[in-house]
């Protein structure tokens, strides 16, 4: 029997690439439609541009950029682990932040989070989920 070849693993950093471009998406609100739309091309090729199973070119990357309102280097930002050490602790702490950012529940925290206007009332929000991931760990 003939052995198949192993489907190629997306690169770290075409990973972080789109999970940085599914977090803006997501934060702006805005479908996965809407920005394929905006870049002439299929939803389909941005959920593989997000995914990181398609590398973004330097092109459209600069489209993508200046259709959510975000420098390039946005991308790129928070990706040090990405680039130095793709199975390093620095990028499984990266991997889940971005992978709560990027949920549904960690854009909806977010946005209510930030409409809080009072410093102190936020750190006793933050305190209380500390304790709560605490009592749930434990």
């Amino acid at each position: 029997m003939q052995q198949r070849p192993q489907p190629k693993a997306p690169n770290a950093i075409d990973v972080h690439v789109g999970s940085r471009i599914s977090m803006q998406r997501r934060v702006k609100g805005m479908s996965q439609t809407t920005l394929a739309e905006g870049l002439g091309i299929t939803f389909q090729q941005v959920q593989k541009y997000e995914k990181g199973t398609n590398r973004v070119g330097s092109s459209r990357l600069q489209a993508i950029a200046n259709i959510l309102g975000v420098p390039v280097s946005f991308f790129f930002e928070e990706g040090s682990g990405v680039f130095a050490d793709p199975q390093g602790p620095d990028m499984r702490a990266s991997d889940e932040i971005t992978q709560f950012l990027t949920s549904a529940e960690g854009v909806a925290l977010n946005r209510a989070f930030v409409k809080i206007q009072d410093a102190k009332t936020r750190r006793k929000f933050v305190d209380l989920v500390k304790t709560l991931a605490t009592e749930l760990s434990e």
